[in-house]
This record gives structure tokens, C-alpha cells and sequence, in this order.
């Protein structure tokens, strides 16, 4: 391709091509990909076929159940995240800047993030800086990797089997699992029970406990017990996975600082092992490349310095979360 090529096709390239083929990608068929677009099939592949004809390169190899990115379609496609990170964040980045700090934060949080941690620095960086504003959505780890690579969202909070490329992270927290089971269950309420006795127990859990998957851990210790029974109900959601556990459709694992009043209330009941099946990383993630906002850029710093400041086995202890926010009190 000559000089004058390259000209043309950065004057005449349509970003609808683009964003067709991210989408392709993402979703990893042409078919998922024109339902998510609101487009018909043909329409899809047709924009795929443009793309290709006007870059002169085979970006996609497909056909009879297959599905691969060329090594030049890899290449466009982490080109193209880069600009659509860019144009989405075009409305946050042309905010009348004024000297105090304001803004929009978008974070995103896999479900039922209960942390004294979180909570308090949200409680601080308001006070400080009423004039931001604040969304939190809930949702799949997953999802949250690929929203922070698009730069959608200022920052994540959630679970990371490997780290997702273009995303920088930090540990935030562990969580421990431990099996559960419902008033309902038979096994409720007995404390003379061991590991074998679960063994032939229905099971309920998250859709990312598998292997491979963000909770993979806690599938390696279902294999390692003998623990392979049939899976009844599943969810991406934490607590719709206690739902069902305590509806008493099967035993299931749950982070055990979450389980504590459901504990004392009598609606679970906690299994073996007491030392409980996995520890379960939570993970801060933001995207080092995104045009972070004066108020984005002020939480991802507030955020690191708690981090710095509270050990990781006390991040759920809220005494040791309130000494430090009395400690930056002082401070200011």
C-alpha cells in the first residue's frame, strides 16, 4: 500500500466499519454480533467484507464453526478499542474544569462488594469534594475487564483470574469462600459433619465457577474433594446465588464476611472445611491509557494510598478501616 494509499484510506475509512468489526470480535460471531448491533446478519458481514477490502487484509478467518482473528484483524481490533475508549470519554474530557475538583466517576463493581474499605472512601472523597458525581453498576467481572479496556468506565472493582490486556491493576481485597447450605437443607444445623458428607450433594454456585473462569478456584477444589456433583442453579450475581442456597436448592460457596448476619439469623448454615474452600482475590483495575478526569484521577489516588496504608488480611476489619480514615482526618 503506497503513501497515497495510506492518505486515502485515513481521509475515507468509515468508523462504523470499525466499530462493526470490534463488536465481531467481541462477541466472537457475526450472528451474536448483528443481534447486538440491531442489524441483520448480511448487513454485518457485509461491513466485515468492506473493512477487509478497504485495508487490503483478511482480518477475520471464519467458516463451518470457525471463528479466529488474523494477526492483522488482533492488531486493528486493540487499534480500534483505543478510539472508541477515546471518542466515548469525549463528553467527560470537555467538562468546564474549575479549581475545586468536579466530575463524573463511573466505577464498576462485581455484586455484593461489601467492603468497610469502599464504603469509606466514598464517604471521604464526598465530603471532600462535593461537587462530584458518582455511578455504580453492577456487574460480571468479565464484563467490567472489557469495559475498562474500552475506557467506558473510570475504574473496577472485581474478581481477575489473569491479567486482561491495556489494564493495569492492584489487589483491593481477599475474600474468603466457604459452602453454605439453606434452613431447608437437610444438612442445616449439623455440626458433626466432614467433607465426605457433601460429596454427593447438589450444588449450587456462580456461572464463573468453572475452569478457566474468574472463580476457578473454587472448581479446582471441587476436583481436588471429589466434589463433581450436579450443578442446579447458577448465577453471575452473588445474591441470587444465596437465594438459591437458601431456598435450599442445594449447599454452595459464599465470601464469608458477606454470610455473617445470614449466619446469626439462621437463614445459612456453614460447612466444612471451617478453614473454608478458596481465597478469592478482589482486584482494583483502571486503564493507564485512559484521559482520566480531575475527579477520577483524585479517587484512583485516594484509593491508593488507603491501599498503601491498610494491610491486605485487615481490609474487611472496619476498625482498621476507621483508623486509617481518622489518620488522613488529621492529616488534612
Amino acid at each position: 500500500m503506497t503513501a497515497r494509499d495510506l492518505e486515502r484510506l485515513g481521509q475515507h475509512l468509515d468508523w462504523n466499519l470499525l466499530r462493526t468489526f470490534m463488536v465481531i470480535v467481541q462477541e466472537q460471531g457475526v450472528t451474536r454480533a448483528a443481534s447486538r448491533l440491531g442489524l441483520t446478519q448480511p448487513a454485518v458481514s457485509q461491513a466485515l467484507k468492506r473493512l477487509e477490502e478497504q485495508l487490503g487484509r483478511r482480518l477475520i478467518e471464519r467458516g463451518h464453526g470457525r471463528f479466529r482473528v488474523t494477526e492483522a484483524g488482533a492488531v486493528i481490533y486493540a487499534e480500534v478499542l483505543e478510539i472508541y475508549g477515546n471518542i466515548s470519554r469525549f463528553g467527560v474530557l470537555v467538562r468546564e474544569i474549575r479549581e475545586e475538583i468536579s466530575g463524573h466517576i463511573r466505577i464498576l463493581l462485581a455484586s455484593r462488594i461489601q467492603s468497610p474499605l469502599f464504603d469509606t472512601l466514598l464517604e471521604r472523597f464526598h465530603a471532600a469534594h462535593p461537587l462530584v458525581t458518582f455511578r455504580l453498576d453492577v456487574m460480571a467481572s468479565a464484563d467490567i475487564h472489557t469495559a475498562i479496556q474500552q475506557k467506558t468506565a473510570s475504574l473496577g472493582i472485581g474478581l481477575m483470574r489473569e491479567p486482561p490486556p491495556l489494564v493495569a491493576h492492584t489487589l483491593f481485597a481477599r475474600q474468603r469462600f466457604r459452602l453454605y447450605c439453606g434452613p431447608r437443607h437437610p444438612l442445616f444445623g449439623r455440626a458433626d459433619l466432614h467433607l465426605a458428607d457433601l460429596k454427593a450433594e447438589r450444588f449450587v454456585s456462580f456461572t464463573s465457577d468453572q475452569i478457566g473462569g474468574v472463580l476457578s478456584p473454587l472448581t479446582a477444589f471441587r476436583a481436588q474433594e471429589g466434589m463433581e456433583s450436579r450443578t442446579v442453579g447458577a448465577s453471575v450475581n452473588l445474591d441470587e446465588v444465596r437465594r438459591m442456597i437458601v431456598a435450599g436448592l442445594g449447599i454452595g460457596p459464599l465470601p464469608e464476611h458477606v454470610t455473617e448476619r445470614d449466619v446469626r439469623d439462621g437463614l445459612l448454615w456453614p460447612l466444612p472445611p471451617a478453614e473454608g474452600v478458596a481465597p478469592v482475590d478482589l482486584h482494583l483495575l483502571w486503564n493507564p491509557a485512559a484521559k482520566l478526569n480531575r475527579a477520577e484521577r483524585a479517587f484512583l489516588e485516594t484509593c491508593a494510598r488507603a491501599l498503601d496504608a491498610i494491610p491486605l488480611e485487615r481490609r474487611f476489619d472496619a476498625a482498621a478501616v476507621a483508623a486509617w480514615a481518622a489518620g488522613q482526618t488529621e492529616a488534612a
